[in-house]
Formats: structure tokens, C-alpha cells, sequence
């Protein structure tokens, strides 16, 4: 018999789990996400990406501001669900909640855990410079990401990715593992591992405060900084227009060969020098203008050798 599921998600992330999930027979019964929000030029409220999805498919939804009153959890356990599969909710469970489906709450991580416990695990592992990243499916208690873990697919990590590229590939990995894993529990063989006490670290929010980018550092850093924040917030810095400085984020680079003074462009094709190194730009936005190639941006500003970038 399929599993009753409440699916709780709300990002673009969270989409390909809910819609494997439908595809292979389980049968959501309910759909939690977070309020819309005002978006756009009209700042019209915007249903989240998994409430379109839900909707799509003809699915209840609901957004409560709290999971933490009576009314909540009577509303919660009268879904009479086997299990809640958490994507990126965005809400703390409280215990009763995590308690109200049969087997538990269930919740997909993008990372191997217990490294990159927290909010911003993709992040966090570019910018570290990890070699690999991953998603885990995990029964969810009340710890941050502290459960234990049923089961994981690892991917590698390679200086050419960006945050938004390791997104989107560990999203539909994410869904095929959560797809299993259910499948596992509905035939009631899902294992459960303590996660090890060894190399446990904390993926913080990303604050905009650390989004500028220092040249002085190697440029292996530089570049990881670069990706880890690319497309958001963006990794920042300054360039001289016109006598005022402007800021521009940069989206997606490489290492190139090279040496100068920490932030010199080098050549005529955004060639930056690094503390140890240097890296080539090769996209970049204007502050509120849309990504484009170093090249277009070069055609409207060029950036001589010898230049500096702040």
C-alpha cells in the first residue's frame, strides 16, 4: 500500500522531491509551505514553488505562520499520515509535530552529513573548497540536522561549479533518494545510522556582509568564494566608472596563469591578479542589471590592463 505523506517544502529545490514522489504512487495527502510573499514590479503576493507545484496537481495546501499552537498539530495529525517528508521548509518542527506521523519526519539534506549541518550546505561546501558534496535522507529529530541517517548518494565538487550548478544537481538526486527511501519504509526496511560525532560543522546563513571579495587571498579562494555565492548573494567588488566607484558581482570565473598586485587586472579579457594566482572572469553582473559575459560587459566598460578592482 502507498505511504500517506505530508510533504512539507517551499523552494525550487524542493520541487523534484514532491513530484517523484506523486510519480511513483505515494499518496500526498497534504502540502505545507511557506506564506507567498510580494514579488515583482506590482509586489503582487507569490505562491511559492512547491504551492504552484501542489496546486498543479491538486493538492491541499497549507501555510501556517507556526507550527507550534494546538490548532496546528490537531490540523496536523488529522492529514492521519505514515510520515512528513521535509525539503527545505524553511520552519523548525516542534517535537509534537516531528511525533504526529506514524513512522516519523523524514527530512532530505544537501550535505554529507554531519558536515554542513544548517542553512546554507551548498554554499558553505564550494566555499570551503570540498572536494565532494551530497544528499542524505535522515529521520528527523529535534537537533539542527541531527537525526539519524537511512540513506545518501555523494557528488563531486569541481572548481567549475557553481552554487546554483551543485543546486541543481543534487535536487533530482535528492528526489530519486527520497523516492527510496520512502520505498523503504513502506516495506518496512529502512535502516536508521547514528550520525558519527566526528567532523561535525555548521553551514551559517549566508550574510551579505562576507559577500566581498578579497583579492588578496590565493586565488583558489578567490574563485570558491566567487562560485559558492554565485548567483546569490553574489560575490562583490568595486570597479572605477566614470570617477565613481561601482559595484559588480562576479558570477563565474577560472584560474588562468598570471601574477600581480592583489585585485590588477592583468589583460584586456578580465584576467584578475590574486594574493597567490589569478582567475579570468567570465560573468558578471552590474548592480541592478541582468548576468551577462565578460565579454558584452567589456564591449560597454572596458577594463585595461593595469586597472584596479577594489
Amino acid at each position: 500500500m502507498p505511504l500517506r505523506l505530508i510533504f512539507m517544502g517551499t523552494p525550487d529545490f524542493s520541487v523534484p522531491t514532491l513530484l517523484e514522489l506523486v510519480a511513483h504512487g505515494q499518496e500526498v495527502v497534504a502540502v505545507y509551505t511557506r506564506v507567498p510573499k510580494p514579488a515583482g514590479r506590482g509586489m503582487k503576493l507569490q505562491p511559492t514553488p512547491v504551492e504552484q507545484e501542489a496546486r498543479r496537481l491538486d493538492i491541499p495546501v497549507l501555510t501556517p505562520t507556526t507550527l507550534k499552537t494546538s490548532e496546528a498539530l490537531a490540523e496536523f495529525r488529522a492529514h492521519n499520515a505514515d510520515a512528513a517528508v521535509v525539503v527545505a521548509y524553511g520552519m523548525i518542527l516542534p517535537q509534537s509535530i516531528l511525533d504526529a506521523p506514524r513512522y516519523g519526519c523524514f527530512n532530505l539534506h544537501a550535505s554529507l552529513l554531519p558536515r554542513w549541518r544548517g542553512a546554507a550546505p551548498i554554499n558553505r561546501a564550494i566555499m570551503a573548497g570540498d572536494a565532494e558534496s551530497g544528499v542524505m535522507v535522515m529521520k528527523m529529530d529535534v537537533g539542527l540536522d541531527t537525526g539519524d541517517v537511512a540513506m545518501a548518494e555523494r557528488i563531486a565538487i569541481t572548481d567549475a561549479m557553481t552554487a546554483a550548478d551543485l543546486h541543481d544537481a543534487l535536487a533530482p538526486l535528492g528526489a530519486d533518494l527520497m523516492v527510496r527511501a520512502m520505498g523503504g519504509l513502506e516495506r518496512g526496511g529502512l535502516q536508521l545510522a547514528k550520525q558519527s560525532e566526528d567532523g561535525v560543522t555548521y553551514a551559517a546563513k549566508i550574510e551579505k556582509a562576507e559577500a566581498r571579495i578579497d583579492w588578496k587571498r590565493p586565488a583558489r579562494a578567490v574563485l570558491r568564494h566567487i562560485h559558492g555565492l554565485s548567483p546569490f548573494p553574489g560575490a562583490w567588488c568595486e570597479i572605477a566608472s566614470d570617477g565613481e566607484p561601482a559595484r559588480i558581482k562576479m558570477l563565474r570565473c577560472e584560474f588562468v596563469k598570471g601574477t600581480g598586485a592583489s585585485g590588477e587586472v592583468l589583460d584586456d579579457n578580465l584576467a584578475i591578479a590574486c594574493g597567490d594566482g589569478a582567475i579570468r572572469i567570465l560573468e558578471l553582473q552590474r548592480e541592478g542589471k541582468a548576468r551577462m559575459k565578460a565579454a558584452d560587459f567589456l564591449r560597454g566598460t572596458p577594463l585595461k590592463a593595469g586597472a584596479r578592482l577594489a
